[in-house]
């Protein structure tokens, strides 16, 4: 059974910058895509970026092109999410999880994600 454990959460001001991991437990992380989600109270969750298992291939949300990079580390078994030029908007609970959909574009959906993280809370202030 995989686990995911994501730590690097914290306050931060407008502008700054946080990284993110997100350790996992089984020896087949690499064979799977990971994501990045992201719920603020009373709002659905929603997709921020995923990255295929070799790394090579990302996939972002609009609202963090440019800003946010998801990167892996397969020895580590361990995903990141850098996070720059941080906006009070981009306050929310960040989560990590597994998808098990075939091909990268298609993790952009929760319901393509069997196994979450329980969530870093990342707070920006203004």
């Amino acid at each position: 059974q995989v686990q995911l454990v994501e730590s690097g959460g914290g306050l931060v001001q407008a502008g700054g910058s946080l990284r993110l991991s997100c350790a996992a437990s089984g020896r087949t992380f690499s064979s799977y895509r990971m994501g990045w989600f992201r719920q603020v109270p009373g709002k659905e969750r929603e997709f921020v970026g995923a990255i295929t298992w070799g790394g090579g291939g990302t996939s972002y949300a609009d609202f963090v092109k440019g800003r946010f990079t998801v990167s892996r580390d397969n020895a580590k078994n361990t995903v990141y999410l850098q996070m720059n030029s941080l906006k009070p908007e981009d306050t929310a609970v960040y989560y990590c999880a597994r998808c098990v959909a075939s091909v990268l574009a298609r993790c952009i959906g929760q319901n393509q994600y069997d196994t979450w993280g329980q969530g870093t809370q990342v707070t920006v202030s203004s």
